[in-house]
């Protein structure tokens, strides 16, 4: 594999941008190849069995693109996938996504800490193989945000029904004592400023993206995978309606790509 092939990223929207944005800061000499799902968008709500089925499809479309690795910018289809997918591509670096409880154990004063996931995350065994380790002496409180995802699809990322939406998710959890709140879903981050003008000034959010991007350097350089210039344009690939997604992408990424259209189900 050449160290100047792209990197395929994958989400089932625009969520993983965040991801994507991450990467860009530290790698900017990497190309990425992204592909938001956009037809079947969210995925939280949606079976295992049918995560699993789109991102193997997903990841093999990127593979045919020539990608010397992948990150699976996604909550969802990390906890539903991930394992599969390092099983069927062995020799492949392959970069998954977790809710941060770990350091949001160690980040926590009052031992209280919010979870904004999606249903998917929250069932999995990946989830709770995570609180079972690192959860001890900290009480967790859940949120599956249903609705939250596709708030942000539509652009309503600062929007005050958003913000309401965020009020009756955190105002519990607030009055709860949490002090730490850990962004389980790729999206959210696109509302990030909405939830700072919720939670006061000393509580703590974690986001999971730039620790991504980390470990996909460190896997890169070890591999001998770190492009030293970026060759071609970063390229963006959408299921469903590109002029939706391109609206969205040219207001949260950091560079300029191009866009198509690509059905792969």
């Amino acid at each position: 594999m050449a160290p100047r092939a792209p990197i395929g990223i994958f989400d089932s929207g625009i969520g993983g941008l965040t991801v994507a944005n991450a990467i860009v800061n530290i790698l900017p000499h990497e190309t990425l190849f992204y592909f938001g799902d956009t037809a079947h968008v969210p995925y939280g709500g949606k079976s295992a069995e049918t995560v699993v089925k789109y991102s193997h499809d997903i990841v093999s479309f990127l593979l045919d693109q020539g990608c010397k690795a992948i990150v699976v910018a996604c909550n969802t289809a990390s906890a539903a996938a991930l394992a599969s997918l390092r099983h069927n591509w062995p020799s492949i670096p392959i970069i998954g996504m977790e809710p941060a409880v770990k350091p949001a154990s160690s980040a926590t004063q009052t031992g209280v800490v919010g979870i904004l996931a999606t249903r998917g995350t929250f069932s999995s065994e990946r989830y709770a193989n995570l609180v079972d380790r690192f959860g001890h002496g900290i009480t967790v409180l859940e949120n599956p945000c249903i609705g939250l995802v596709e708030l942000i699809e539509a652009g309503l990322v600062d929007d005050a029904i958003t913000e309401n939406f965020l009020h009756q998710i955190l105002t519990p959890m607030l009055d709860k004592g949490a002090d730490t709140f850990v962004l389980g879903c790729t999206h959210y981050p696109l509302v990030r400023p909405l939830i700072e003008r919720i939670i006061p000034p000393s509580a703590t959010i974690i986001d999971p993206a730039p620790a991504v991007a980390r470990q996909l350097q460190r896997r890169l350089q070890h591999l001998s995978l770190l492009s030293d210039q970026r060759t071609d344009d970063h390229h963006f690939f959408v299921s469903g309606d590109p002029h939706a997604f391109h609206t969205m992408a040219k207001r949260f990424f950091l560079a300029d790509f191009l866009l198509e259209q690509h059905l792969i189900y």
